[in-house]
């Protein structure tokens, strides 16, 4: 879930989070416990007081009491926290009693057909739902969003009169709110099957984890592995941002928490604010893209996908190897360029002192992966890793929970929680809109036409569409949007199902580091004091590996586990030996060699050394009629030019040096 805790990103344009009042924490402390004793009753089939809730009166009653929630954290301005108003309390007792009515005749929904035929009663339930959709949708996505849903949710009434290919079946505005309430494919779809079914559990482990101690424990561990390394400080925000990344999901949460700490240690030890910035907005980019819990995207990719968590979990792990791997590779580049030396061993804990006090959870992580991968058990491995976490919290006293700790946990969950579901029923109405009309098949056709049966055109057309529609909406939305209007293109050009998924999952994150919006490293920035635009292009370089690694594995589905084991292993090794130049020619430093040449010399040998990763790191696609063996060759070829020129540099400032 990109933006599940701590800041959104309407906060890093100014708004502040204030604590809320003592009322408002009240009852959203009612409202959390609520729904997730609500999702535990139904995922495990505890069948209290005997009753058993069909999914669609489930999806009503989680979705109504979330919603509900969200107007109590949300300010009409998009800021969280403080004194709801008295509207903000009528908007939160209007979203319960919708919620009631729509529960209430599930039944007869479901048996009537009201998503074709509502009776005038519910046509007005549906019309206010909607309206309360919108407006909560607004402050918990911000403007940009909001207006692409509202065009979205109301296209269905407008699409006759639509030129083609962007026509559709037409529908009145009673026939279209109706259909968005009241159907299994519009608010209510995918997304929100998704959140109810094993989403809630994920967020709930990584918000406990994070405040029982587990984000200190990996952030130790960490410094204590790679503290005293050159460049360490950064390396060790790499590591820790990776970890909680994929605990948080949230980009923006990501760098405001962990930045606070590794930005000025970066700083300290020799990094410059702005090289520091993009690493710190880079590494939080990549843990929303790494296993075993990744963000909300994944898990809706899964439903839409009808795959296993654990299969999307798994086929992710090479890309954010190979993501992370380019980053280090960077960074030690540019350490070694500038002669940056480690933390002092003073400074870092023991790493053994570190595994005694922490291994406990370790042990958590060994659950969850276990009930994940051999029992396959994804629904409920996060309950029972949560559980685990609970016990181990009594046990180390140096993160015991109050029963204030116990209640801003489980505030910040409800906070999360409220503002996915905020987002997922907005973006449901697109989806909702795209099947009411049609239009998804139409738009699928026209861009197979336009890209002229070329694989690359219709890949380029794809990466630019996910990076123009994630910098206006948040990765899950932009990824639902794109699955539903782009991956059956793509698909239909013989690619691999899953690869295309994962395509669109990183081209939509790409934006969280790609000026003009770069929403990323613009928070990086402002915590390090420098200007967002240039931390931005940095950025870009640091994390150059996001905009290729995408073509690397949709072209070649070895890179996500699609072959076999043999297949697999080569596809990796010449993966990361070419992501290794890619990344030293951007650094202009060979490591364990020496310094790229400076002026036009050195400029050839960066585009040298460039090219020479990429051909090597997927010498095994035939795109231009190249065999394995000639792709290979060329890339060594064009790397041992500018290699063996900076290991002749290194050997002369070597002798004069003596």
């Amino acid at each position: 879930m990109e933006k599940s805790t701590g800041l959104s990103e309407a906060d890093v344009g100014g708004a502040r989070e204030a604590p809320l009042s003592p009322a408002a924490r009240i009852a959203v402390i009612a409202g959390t416990l609520a729904g997730i004793l609500l999702v535990i009753n139904q995922l495990f089939n505890l069948q209290v007081g005997g009753v058993v809730l069909l999914q669609g009166r489930y999806l009503y009653i989680l979705g109504g009491v979330f919603l509900a929630v969200s107007y109590l954290i949300f300010r009409p301005d998009g800021s969280k926290g403080g004194q709801p108003s008295l509207l903000d309390w009528a908007l939160m007792a209007a979203s319960l009693g919708v919620t009631a009515y729509l529960a209430a005749t599930a039944e007869r929904n479901l048996s009537q057909g009201w998503e074709y035929a509502a009776p005038q009663t519910a046509q007005y339930v549906a019309y206010l739902f909607v309206a309360l959709v919108l407006e909560a949708t607004r402050r918990a996505g911000g403007l940009v969003l909001f207006g692409i849903v509202v065009l979205f949710a109301f296209y269905p009434t407008f699409a006759g009169h639509v030129p083609d290919p962007f026509s559709g079946f037409q529908s009145t505005i009673s026939e279209a709110v109706s259909y968005h309430v009241y159907s299994a494919e519009s608010s209510f779809g995918i997304p929100m099957r998704a959140f109810g079914g094993v989403v809630i559990g994920f967020i709930l482990f990584g918000a406990v984890l994070q405040r029982t101690g587990g984000g200190a424990f990996f952030n130790d561990l960490a410094l204590s592995l790679v503290g005293r390394y050159r460049g360490g400080a950064a390396k060790v925000s790499i590591f820790a941002s990776g970890f909680m990344g994929s605990m948080s999901g949230s980009v923006i949460s990501n760098v405001l928490t962990t930045g606070a700490v590794s930005i000025p240690a970066m700083k300290k030890s020799g990094f410059s604010a702005r090289t520091a910035a993009a690493t710190e907005a880079c590494a939080s980019t990549g843990g929303v893209l790494m296993p075993p819990i990744m963000g909300a995207t994944a898990f809706v990719m899964a439903s839409f996908l009808s795959r296993p968590y654990v299969e999307i979990a798994l086929a992710a792990a090479i890309p954010s190897l190979l993501f992370y791997f380019g980053l280090f590779a960077q960074i030690d580049s540019y350490s070694a360029r500038r002669g940056l030396k480690g933390m002092l061993a003073v400074d870092l804990p023991r790493l053994g002192e570190t595994v005694r006090k922490g291994w406990l959870y370790v042990g958590v992580f060994a659950l969850l992966i276990f009930m994940l991968v051999v029992l396959r058990r994804e629904t409920s491995a996060p309950f029972y890793a949560t559980a685990l976490l609970l016990v181990i919290n009594q046990i180390l006293p140096s993160h015991r929970l109050s029963w204030k700790k116990l209640g801003d946990m489980i505030v910040g969950v409800g906070q999360g929680l409220a503002e996915l579901t905020a987002i997922l029923l907005g973006v449901g109405l697109i989806v909702g809109a795209f099947s009411a009309t049609g239009l998804a098949g139409t738009l699928v056709n026209e861009l197979v036409f336009l890209a002229g049966d070329n694989l690359l055109v219709l890949l380029l057309m794809g990466a630019i569409t996910a990076f123009i529609f994630g910098m206006g909406m948040t990765v899950t939305a932009c990824y639902i949007f794109l699955a539903v209007v782009l991956a059956p293109a793509l698909e239909q050009g013989g690619l691999n199902q899953l690869a295309v998924h994962l395509f669109i999952l990183y081209w939509g994150m790409v934006s969280y580091i790609t000026p003009p919006v770069a929403l990323g490293a613009f928070a990086a920035a402002t915590m390090a004091g420098e200007n967002a635009i240039r931390t931005g292009f940095e950025a870009m370089r640091l994390g150059g590996v996001i905009y290729i690694a995408p073509f690397f594995f949709v072209l070649n589905p070895a890179l996500i586990g699609q072959a076999p084991a043999g297949e697999v292993a080569i596809a990796l090794t010449s993966a990361l030996i070419g992501v290794a130049m890619i990344s030293m020619a951007l650094q202009g430093y060979v490591s364990l060699i020496g310094p790229l040449r400076k002026g036009a010399v050195g400029f050839a040998q960066r585009l040298a050394l460039f090219f020479g990763g990429l051909f090597f790191a997927k010498p095994e696609i035939d795109l231009i009629g190249i065999s394995f063996a000639t792709s290979a060759a060329i890339g060594l070829a064009l790397a041992a030019i500018p290699l063996i020129m900076a290991r002749k540099d290194a050997a002369r400032e070597s002798r004069l040096a003596t």
